[in-house]
């Protein structure tokens, strides 16, 4: 099992990169991880100034022999968040909406919602747009397995990427259910960004397939990027696997038979994109330029700049206001902001998928990276976080300030 493509070393030194330790740290990835059989196949791509540096690939596809592909298809999973955040917020540039209106205000069946496992308590404010986009609505996943309030989410299965509910259905299947907490009061990672994309939808009036694809996926050219897998690209999507109680790989889908392929009638914007790394390439970079790309203009700077500053009440950090079991960061030090986690002392924002996926963007260093991947769940391994460093650790020209 071989590692595809290298560092573009000429490239990397005009970036002020170390190309000797971007490529130890792909070999890194590939001979801890792939090699061994820990992770099924990898993909990694690192760029500066929107240049790519690193573009490295290895393992196989499939079960049955493909080598991994540079247009390889992944289930982004909860890598779609960020998608829809940026629809909701192009919606309140339109005027549309505001980080603190009442989500009761275009999701009338959250008025009045009941707090805590009895049902008693009552939310002491209303449940606010910025509330679901920062996950301190006070909603919850059934993968917590924390509560009886999530219990009952994993019964709805609340939680499923191709829900059988129609949108109106899966947030009245929600309204029936009690809050976790009122509010505000905490951060636990949930379904606030399927609410979101309900919301997208009923502002705008368009499903969220359709919303993305004329508003995002095709001004940014990418073409590669959907909810539901098309019949001429199923054999560029690669099998996911999944770790079982006795710590071996198992296949949890077949590329081939993939439930992708289904017809939606709930688009799940908390989890339900499939994509490739030259398209989620391009919507970082969208984000990195401040919301402009090739000369397409999705969102203002200043509102880019909001979305990745850390909105957490109080400013405190995930530490001091997580209730959460799972999520797809750690919390020491690291606020959250309208779509993303972000690093309180290097400013990088980021997020995960649960196949493990995950990406980053650094504004001050002009740093992307994105790492491709299907295995679940996404917390088994450090990986991410070994790959934050190395590719930190191999900055020559820094342009921000020492960490």
């Amino acid at each position: 099992m071989q590692l595809t493509g290298q560092v573009d070393a000429a490239a990397a030194r005009t970036a002020g990169m170390d190309a000797g330790k971007l490529q130890a740290l792909a070999d890194f990835v590939h001979e801890t991880y792939v090699a061994p059989g820990k992770l099924p196949h990898m993909q990694l791509l690192v760029s500066r100034d929107e240049q790519p540096l690193l573009a490295v690939r290895s393992g196989l596809a499939r079960a049955t022999g493909e080598p991994l592909a540079g247009d390889a298809l992944y289930r982004i999973a909860s890598m779609t968040k960020p998608v829809t955040s940026v629809a909701f917020m192009m919606l309140v540039e339109q005027g549309l909406v505001a980080l603190d209106d009442p989500v009761a205000k275009v999701l009338p069946e959250f008025a009045g919602l009941a707090v805590g496992a009895d049902g008693k308590g009552r939310m002491q404010r209303p449940m606010l747009m910025i509330d679901l986009l920062r996950h301190t609505s006070g909603l919850t996943y059934g993968l917590q397995r924390q509560t009886a309030i999530d219990a009952r989410y994993r019964d709805l299965g609340l939680d499923e990427f191709q829900q059988k509910r129609s949108p109106d259905e899966f947030i009245a299947a929600l309204a029936s259910l009690p809050l976790e907490f009122s509010p505000g009061e905490r951060w636990n990672y949930s379904v606030s960004t399927d609410v979101l994309g309900v919301v997208v939808e009923r502002l705008s009036g368009l499903d969220l397939e359709r919303f993305f694809r004329e508003h995002i996926f095709d001004p940014l050219g990418m073409a590669d990027s959907f909810f539901e897998l098309p019949e001429d690209r199923v054999e560029r999507m690669t099998d996911a696997w999944q770790l079982g109680p006795d710590r071996t790989l198992s296949l949890y889908e077949r590329g081939a038979r993939s439930g992708w392929r289904r017809p939606l009638t709930l688009r799940s914007g908390g989890g339900g994109l499939v994509s490739c790394m030259a398209d989620y390439h391009r919507f970082a970079r969208m984000l990195l330029r401040g919301g402009e790309l090739d000369g397409v203009r999705l969102l203002k700077a200043e509102t880019v700049a909001a979305m990745h500053a850390n909105h957490l009440p109080g400013g405190k950090d995930l530490s001091s206001l997580s209730s959460s079991m799972f999520s797809e960061a750690d919390y020491a030090g690291v606020g959250f902001g309208l779509g993303f986690a972000t690093d309180l002392v290097t400013q990088e924002y980021y997020w995960g998928g649960v196949f493990s996926t995950f990406f980053f963007i650094d504004p001050v260093e002009r740093l992307i990276g994105i790492f491709m991947t299907q295995h679940f769940p996404s917390s088994i391994y450090p990986v991410r976080g070994e790959l934050r460093r190395g590719i930190r650790d191999a900055i020559v020209d820094r342009r921000g300030n020492p960490d």
